[in-house]
């Protein structure tokens, strides 16, 4: 539900580039934000617990969870009278604030290959004139923030004619060298099995799962000084643990376990 979630509290809206449809948040965003948001309400719940012995009951939907994050946009309406998506409106891979130019993804070589690249100064821009090499780069009107924001357009329209020339990881490798904010639009394939950064995270552990067999799963992004975590088998299927839980942590005997079954009860 979190894509229907994320249109009915009116994110999808806020999000997209100019004269385009809205392209929201992400692909279920609101999955896991909703969930983020509950982990939360649960520990204050136990929390509240911990200090008066009161239980409670915690009552939270994803939609209103939704509503709370359009607070910037609700802001700038009340107090500005300008709707999100309006004419004239910047360009979402801009930085307005600080003022950078170049700033955006731009084309590589190949289908739907991207590369970003920020030039968070005139050094930075200084630094990116020889790895471009062409003279338009070198001219005088581009040395200074001021010129680049003026001419954003026609500097974006070269830089991408230059970087939709070469691998994206090119691109990223000659800027990096440069000093240049630059990295590869990275697919998650490229990411995840790739990147030779990625294994070092050990983000994506193989467990066994009783069905499927060996998998890899969503590890943890967290580390923690003195308790390390593994993850070592996959997520339980449907009643695999009912027999275990009723009798070792319930203490049921065999027998009332299976007089349950035949109630129906598990």
């Amino acid at each position: 539900w979190g894509p229907i979630v994320q249109a009915m509290s009116g994110l999808t809206f806020t999000s997209g580039l100019l004269g385009m449809e809205p392209a929201g948040w992400g692909f279920s965003y609101m999955d896991h934000t909703g969930g983020f948001y509950m982990a939360m309400a649960v520990l204050l719940a136990l929390l509240h617990r911990q200090r008066t012995g009161e239980g409670q009951w915690v009552d939270m939907a994803c939609c209103d969870v939704g509503l709370t994050l359009n607070g910037p946009a609700i802001l700038d309406y009340a107090v500005n009278g300008r709707p999100m998506r309006r004419e004239g409106q910047p360009n979402g891979n801009r930085s307005d604030w600080p003022r950078m130019a170049p700033h955006g993804i731009y084309r590589a070589a190949g289908d739907d290959e991207w590369v970003a690249i920020a030039c968070r100064s005139d050094a930075d821009w200084a630094a990116s004139v020889p790895v471009i090499d062409l003279d338009w780069a070198r001219e005088p009107r581009w040395a200074s923030l001021a010129g680049r924001l003026e001419g954003q357009d026609e500097l974006d329209a070269r830089l991408s004619a230059w970087s939709s020339a070469r691998g994206k990881f090119d691109v990223q490798r000659l800027l990096q060298a440069a000093g240049v904010p630059a990295a590869a639009v990275q697919k998650p394939g490229e990411r995840i099995d790739r990147d030779p950064a990625t294994a070092e995270f050990g983000l994506w552990p193989t467990v066994n799962h009783t069905k499927i067999g060996e998998v890899r799963v969503d590890g943890l992004p967290v580390r923690f000084s003195e308790t390390p975590w593994s993850i070592e088998r996959g997520a339980p299927c449907v009643g695999e643990h009912t027999e275990e839980v009723l009798t070792e942590l319930l203490g049921l005997s065999a027998a009332e376990v299976a007089s349950l079954r035949e109630q129906g009860v598990v």
